[in-house]
């Protein structure tokens, strides 16, 4: 006799203290990919001196997990509506903390690189499809944006611990321990999820899209690898050449590959919705400022000023202490009030945190350094919440797997972006003087200064009544039933 499977639950007629477990459970998932981040910066250096690493191969050690993170995504959100967010959300879980055992054992740069990789398998289950069981779960307006205000406020917690946390680590233990502080977090995160996280998946989820995915995973490898080779092989070397051509040619093939998919990996008429589209645009210039942030930042305390791990991730906590603070309080007034306001305190105080920052110099003074950090903290605290919060207006709730997927592949796109770019500018000028010098970070911060800018005016075009126009009318394109979704 067959035993029929569990029904997925309503996750949204749950309890009220019920769903609030359910969003702490699956903050645990941003908790450890951010802790990932975090940490690994503060050991870059050690990294690089131990395995004898160029600039260039600690940009991979990075943007190997970014990337392969941002091409799996949107699949991996699908894949959570289709075959059970739980699971799927399940399966992340242990590849991640899997990854990250095998990270600390990796015994080379080029093993780690790849260890990496299995990281970003297991993490491109986890934040896409934790955000889906968040958003099906808190499906009132006002209480979604708290929610994700909670949620947003995790990276804070990562940005205020991580460094701290891992520059004790690396001083005490060395780099490896880095990577164990993900096994009891993941581990917990399973046995909890298992116990309390009903199953749930979309009463319609998308066919899967296998030449959508490997035009993804092309474009984003072909740029990516264009951009953090360039300074090694220059600018017109054939191999450079290639890749600006791949990715030319596979965006354009992509694009109109999914116009004609009935169910396409990316569902294009989402980008119909200005707010929608803004927060991509958003999500890859915060993010991209984010990890080019971190990425120069430890370059110049590490390596420039000498700071141990340690006294490094000391030097953070203005910054982390500012991104930790602001997130829930970013929620709220979205919630009350919209995302006009937390989006113009953060691109003011993006834009001006790295003004700041392009002023470095090997001898500035530390008071100077912290403020800087906390300036741009107060920008990227208050960026996230609406960001997630146009990424979801009006979108079907039986899609919201796929739509999260694209704000989160936006992230770590930027993300990769950021560190690409800076770190090639950087490794460039460190090539020219055989030694990293505060100068060779001035251009670095110079693209991020652009980054905030862009926070500053896309932020104010998405918070319009036109724009909020537009997304009614794609909510009526892709499924009237879900207007009352609008937030």
């Amino acid at each position: 006799m067959s035993v029929a499977p569990p029904v997925p639950t309503a996750l949204h007629t749950l309890s009220r203290r019920r769903r609030t477990g359910i969003l702490l459970i699956c903050s645990l998932s941003l908790l450890i990919v951010s802790l990932d981040v975090t940490i690994l910066n503060v050991a870059l250096p050690s990294i690089g001196h131990d395995l004898h690493a160029t600039v260039s191969g600690l940009q991979w050690t990075v943007d190997a997990y970014t990337l392969v993170l941002a091409s799996l995504l949107m699949l991996s959100g699908s894949m959570g509506d289709r075959l059970g967010r739980r699971r799927v959300f399940l399966v992340g879980l242990g590849l991640f903390t899997a990854g990250s055992l095998l990270c600390s054992l990796a015994p080379n740069l080029g093993l780690l690189v790849l260890f990496r990789m299995l990281q970003a398998v297991g993490g491109s289950m986890l934040n896409p499809v934790a955000m889906s069981i968040v958003t099906n779960t808190f499906t009132d307006p006002k209480e979604r944006a708290q929610a994700l205000g909670i949620w947003a406020a995790v990276v804070g917690v990562s940005m205020a611990f991580g460094p701290l946390v891992g520059g004790a680590l690396v001083d005490s233990v060395g780099w490896r321990s880095v990577f164990w502080i993900n096994i009891p977090i993941g581990i917990a995160a399973i046995i909890l999820t298992t116990l309390f996280v009903p199953e749930s998946r979309a009463p319609h989820a998308r066919r899967v899209d296998p030449l959508g995915q490997v035009l993804v995973i092309v474009v984003l490898t072909a740029l990516t690898y264009g951009i953090i080779e360039t300074p090694n092989r220059g600018w017109h070397s054939p191999l450079i050449l290639t890749c600006a051509v791949v990715t030319v040619v596979g965006a354009t093939v992509l694009v109109r590959w999914e116009k004609r998919r009935d169910e396409p990996l990316i569902e294009l008429r989402f980008f119909h919705s200005v707010p929608f589209a803004g927060a991509a645009v958003l999500a890859i210039a915060a993010f991209g400022a984010q990890g080019g942030f971190l990425f120069l930042n430890t370059l110049y305390l590490q390596e420039v000023r000498g700071f141990s791990p340690i006294h490094a991730g000391l030097s953070l906590l203005p910054m982390a202490l500012m991104a930790l603070v602001w997130p829930p309080v970013s929620g709220r007034i979205v919630g009350t009030r919209g995302s006009r306001i937390p989006l113009l305190i953060s691109g003011i105080g993006s834009l001006a945190g790295f003004l700041m920052l392009s002023q470095l110099t090997a001898t500035t003074s530390i008071w100077y350094v912290w403020a800087s950090y906390a300036v741009f903290g107060v920008g990227f605290g208050f960026v996230n919440a609406p960001i997630t919060t146009a990424a979801v207006a009006g979108m079907p709730r039986a899609q919201a797997g796929v739509a999260s997927a694209v704000a989160s592949t936006s992230r770590q796109v930027g993300a990769t972006l950021g560190v690409a770019v800076v770190g090639a500018l950087a490794a460039s000028g460190a090539a020219q003087h055989r030694g990293l010098r505060a100068g060779d970070l001035v251009s670095g911060w110079w693209v991020l200064v652009g980054a905030g800018a862009v926070i500053l005016v896309v932020g104010q075009l998405v918070s319009t009544p036109r724009a909020r126009l537009s997304a009614e009318r794609t909510a009526r394109e892709l499924n009237p039933e879900y207007l009352e979704g609008l937030s």
